[in-house]
């Protein structure tokens, strides 16, 4: 992996830890979960030989610090956060920007707050259960899910959302981890699932209940719908993120694309999902 250009962005509450690689027009990756930007480690060299691209780590997530370790989060401020990285890295053009789960819920409100300053998005599998038929379903697993965390701790909560996920009812960004000892990863996987873990807590306790609840503004993008593109995972069909998706492709008119991999693709999938993406930014 090439060595990034590594730069700090205080925000209004926060500062943001940001890495950009490569040269050309800025392709902004907005991570979702609890993986941070090392969550597109597996694509960003495929991505940097034909964009100047930057992640970063959402507020309160890896190096990205709160002035308030308890403040509330909510996705327009998140989503300004974005607008304040394209400030800084474009300037003068607008940009291309991809978010995955949670981070393409801060995409999809980066896009109605400052359509001026993407030129194109792709949102991967954004969890907004608002647009479902069975909302109320999902809802209530959110429910089950903090309720589970307040009482039960981490993984009894993890559980819940895992099991609600494979019946299409709530939204995990990152595989649960598993045992490093087991595993024996290499040591930058190793550090990126321990990172990963560590997140898991904010993730699970501030994200999920401020994200999944969020109710896009559909007449807006409706507006903006040439400029947007859903994408969904081949593995991930009849998943909540997947269902989520497809709904908002469907009501907006904007074009669904299947990318390789489920919900994860990124990781699992890094390669093809680089390429994947490539091909629908140039659309």
């Amino acid at each position: 992996m090439t060595t990034p250009t590594i730069g700090s962005l205080p925000v209004s509450g926060a500062t943001l830890h940001y890495q950009v690689r490569g040269h050309g027009p800025l392709l902004l990756l907005i991570p979702g979960g609890a993986g941070g930007a090392a969550a597109f480690d597996g694509i960003v060299d495929d991505l940097a030989a034909e964009y100047t691209v930057a992640t970063y780590d959402p507020r309160g997530m890896s190096r990205s610090t709160l002035d308030d370790p308890d403040a509330e989060q909510r996705v327009a401020v998140h989503a300004d956060d974005a607008f304040r990285m394209l400030e800084l890295l474009s300037p003068d053009e607008p940009a291309r920007v991809f978010g995955a789960s949670s981070g393409a819920i801060t995409a999809l409100h980066l896009l109605t707050a400052h359509p001026e300053r993407v030129e194109r998005l792709v949102a991967h599998e954004p969890p907004v259960v608002e647009v479902l038929p069975d909302a109320a379903e999902h809802r209530a697993l959110i429910g089950r899910v903090q309720e589970t965390f307040r009482a039960e701790g981490l993984m009894p909560a993890m559980a819940v959302f895992a099991a609600g996920l494979k019946k299409g009812d709530a939204d995990t960004a990152e595989p649960e981890p598993e045992p490093q000892a087991e595993l024996k990863l290499p040591p930058q996987a190793a550090a990126r699932a321990e990172q990963t873990m560590a997140n898991l807590p904010f993730f699970v306790s501030r994200i999920v209940p401020s994200f999944m609840p969020y109710s896009p503004d559909i007449d807006r993008l409706r507006t903006l719908s040439g400029r947007l593109v859903f994408a969904g995972g081949q593995d991930s069909r009849g998943e909540l993120p997947y269902r989520t998706a497809a709904a908002l492709a469907e009501r907006l008119g904007a074009p669904l694309l299947h990318f390789p991999g489920g919900h994860t693709g990124t990781t699992t999938h890094p390669v093809e999902f680089a390429e994947r993406l490539r091909t629908a930014f140039r659309a």
